[in-house]
């Protein structure tokens, strides 16, 4: 059985920083690809950050570049993306994806004062 854990989304305020953690298992998770999306309601679904299966290739929204960064553990089946300057506008349910259709549950990140 394939699952996803998401953790670490919380209440932080404007500037602020949080680290996401996504825990795979149920896959080869050294020969995925790996990705961060976030859900807001009303609002189309992005994606945030992708990390290649060695670790050596990422990409990142325009809109998160400079201030997210994702990394991986190949030896620990994890998926992390950390994210510093927050701004209200990150407000959203971040979900961790493998290869780009395998959905964990989400965690939600609230950026408010």
């Amino acid at each position: 059985q394939v699952q996803l854990i998401e953790s670490g989304g919380r209440l932080v305020q404007p500037g602020g920083s949080l680290k996401l953690t996504c825990i795979v298992s149920g896959l080869t998770f050294n020969t995925f690809t790996m990705a961060w999306f976030r859900r807001t309601p009303g609002k189309e679904r992005e994606v945030v950050a992708r990390i290649s299966w060695s670790g050596d290739s990422s990409y990142y929204a325009d809109s998160v570049k400079g201030r997210f960064t994702i990394s991986r553990d190949n030896a620990k089946n994890t998926v992390w993306l950390q994210m510093n300057s927050l701004k209200p506008e990150d407000t959203a349910r971040y979900y961790c994806v493998a290869d780009a259709r395998i959905w964990g549950q989400g965690t939600q990140v609230t950026v408010s004062s």
